[in-house]
């Protein structure tokens, strides 16, 4: 039986299959309908035999959720069980009026940051763009279920994984997702986030023009490979000058993500150095209060030093804002995610 999944294939692959095959290209439409859609659509245009054929080259099913955990403040944390066993994490998590998921890009992550729970587990593979999509297309039909009338959720490449260790695969799930006769996710709706690994960033201008941030964590390289090991190969200045190529909207701006750790990284030190790196550049500097783990050495600040040290940013006149903690009683927050045992709690 194939393991090949059908989510791994694009409205243009799809034709050159049903032209291969001798099936007509007009049923195409019909077939993507009911595969991202609802499969009662298949009734009037696709044959079982039509049917058939595919399910013998490709994997129709979605993934399993093996686990679900509910956080107090409404945040899912969906454990996701692939066709070879292994699992990742996949979060819904609520806004005012509408749903963003963070989905996983590999089994684990090779980055090993120390901020973050999912390095501790190392990398065990690369998902495919399908596996990556079927996260998606599984907590949406979930929320939808619960929810008939939910908008569309946002999309956050923030789960396990570094994405751009996995370019690829994820530059080919973000064109399916935000292909409109596909899933139509927009480009606006999705933010790929980066330690800043340089070989992926190579190639960011093929990708649909979404939303980037990037995990900064301290403007200093000798601090940041403390916390990113890969900074002693990619330095922050080197990974920054990439970002400039790129050309952003006019509403557009690169998101910089800052852990806030107790006693490491935000002294008035710290301030001048970000003011210096970002002053007069379209950016946004999104404070992360640090969300503590099992075994981390690192402790998150008190609510007054996280105040002041924004304040001290907005004295500068940069863009400032303090992320929100969600999740983070069931391990569902920024740097938490690892296959752990889980409750099922519907």
């Amino acid at each position: 039986m194939t393991t090949s999944s059908a989510y791994n294939l694009s409205q243009l692959e799809w034709k050159s299959f049903f032209k291969f095959h001798n099936l007509s290209e007009n049923l195409v439409p019909y077939w993507t309908d009911g595969l991202y859609k609802n499969r009662s659509l298949w009734k009037d245009h696709i044959s079982q035999g039509q049917i058939d054929l595919i399910q013998n080259h490709y994997q129709l099913n979605l993934p399993e959720i093996s686990k679900i955990l509910e956080s107090n403040d409404g945040t899912f944390k969906f454990q996701v069980r692939f066709h070879d066993g292994l699992e990742v994490e996949s979060v819904l998590i609520p806004f005012h009026k509408k749903y963003t998921i963070c989905l996983s890009t590999q089994v684990g992550c090779a980055m090993n940051c120390s901020f973050c729970f999912t390095g501790t587990q190392g990398l065990k593979r690369n998902l495919e763009a399908g596996e990556i999509i079927g996260q998606y297309l599984l907590l949406k039909n979930w929320l939808l279920t619960k929810n008939p009338n939910s908008l569309l959720p946002s999309i956050v490449f923030m789960g396990q994984g570094e994405p751009l260790h996995n370019f690829n695969h994820v530059k080919k799930a973000i064109e399916i997702l935000n292909d409109p006769k596909l899933i139509g996710v927009g480009k606006r709706q999705m933010t790929l986030s980066t330690v800043g690994y340089l070989p992926g960033m190579q190639s960011l201008r093929e990708i649909p023009q979404i939303n980037y941030a990037l995990s900064l964590h301290s403007p200093f390289d000798d601090e940041r490979q403390l916390l990113i090991p890969v900074n002693q190969r990619f330095p922050i200045d080197e990974v920054l000058k990439k970002f400039d190529e790129l050309s952003f909207l006019k509403r557009q701006f690169l998101t910089i993500e800052y852990l806030l750790i107790k006693n490491f990284n935000m002294t008035e030190k710290h301030v001048e150095a970000l003011h210096a790196k970002f002053n007069n550049k379209k950016i946004i500097i999104n404070l992360i209060p640090f969300n503590p783990f099992p075994g981390t050495r690192w402790e998150r600040p008190n609510l007054d030093e996280i105040e002041n040290f924004k304040n001290l940013l907005v004295e500068r006149k940069l863009r400032v804002m303090v992320r929100r903690t969600k999740g983070d009683d069931i391990l569902a927050a920024c740097g938490q995610l690892k296959i752990n045992p889980m409750v099922r709690n519907l």
